[in-house]
């Protein structure tokens, strides 16, 4: 069984959630100093993206942080080119914890158009997926923020997605599809149906042996997502936290049955860079046990 095979049946078939780790320049400083780090901390870019592999590395090389409960970690492309232990990360995170890695691919948000932003130009993105797919990445991710329930703005945010999820099938990898409904949208469970619809006519557009993952926000309307869970065309269906609390994240996420977390900042909550490694460990074990049960409803 090739790797690629041996980790589609992983993500398919076995217990566990999908941790996102792939804050980039933008929200960096955000995750630094939800860690403990200040911007005093650092003078420029190389020194802060230093500081935020270091925090990752701490993450990944964590006992806590295994294949039993972990079934894949999203990556920031400079942790992709970067090294744990004098392993690409990637490797090490397949070779030596059993979790899948995936890459965010996705150069942040446009402005805001019809309710929506969608996904700025990617270029460079057919080099890009070449790179990832030789350095052992499973899949990509790619985000859009839908903020009003706008129909003609949500039929693009998702034509645009299954059109960049079409790009990275053609390069064998996996793409997670992330059409996030903002948790503040005025009219979200609106918003949710005019979504769901479009993601249910394109998953029915794609080749026959096509499939995708969806990452969605917690739907307001429990286990609303069903027929995307169930669909053929689909590998799974992962949550993100939206914003909310890790606890109030984790209470939406059991009410909605087959749906595992693909959490960032709910995962890393609680966890600062003045932690002993013993404290460090024992707060992470706890959020990643706490969002395991979570994800297994």
């Amino acid at each position: 069984m090739s790797t690629f095979s041996e980790q589609q049946n992983r993500v398919r078939r076995e217990a566990g959630f999908i941790a996102a780790l792939d804050q980039s320049g933008g929200s960096t400083p955000k995750a630094l100093k939800q860690y403990g780090l200040e911007e005093s901390a650092w003078s420029n870019d190389d020194q802060m993206f230093d500081l935020v592999h270091a925090m990752r590395a701490r993450l990944i090389t964590s006992p806590a942080f295994d294949g039993n409960r972990i079934l894949g970690a999203i990556l920031f492309e400079g942790t992709m080119d970067r090294d744990i232990e004098g392993q690409p990360t990637a490797t090490y995170l397949w070779k030596r914890k059993r979790v899948v890695p995936f890459l965010k691919i996705d150069k942040g948000l446009a402005d805001l158009k019809d309710g929506v932003q969608l996904m700025k130009p990617m270029p460079g993105l057919d080099a890009l997926l070449e790179r990832a797919r030789a350095k052992g990445v499973f899949g990509t991710k790619e985000r859009s923020l839908i903020k009003e329930a706008n129909p003609a703005g949500i039929a693009a945010v998702v034509r645009q997605q299954f059109d960049v999820a079409k790009q990275v099938l053609a390069h064998g990898l996996m793409p997670i599809v992330e059409p996030e409904v903002d948790i503040k949208c005025p009219d979200k469970a609106k918003a949710e149906e005019l979504l769901q619809k479009e993601i249910l006519a394109e998953l029915d557009r794609l080749g026959p042996g096509d499939r995708v993952m969806l990452k969605l926000t917690i739907p307001d309307k429990d286990n609303f997502y069903q027929p995307c869970i169930k669909h053929p065309k689909v590998l799974k269906v992962v949550a993100l936290s939206g914003g909310y609390s890790r606890d109030d994240a984790n209470k939406r996420l059991a009410r909605n049955h087959g749906m595992v977390a693909s959490f960032s900042r709910a995962l890393v909550e609680g966890l600062v860079a003045q932690q002993s490694a013993k404290e460090f460990n024992a707060a992470l074990d706890a959020s990643i046990e706490s969002i395991f049960r979570a994800s297994m409803t």
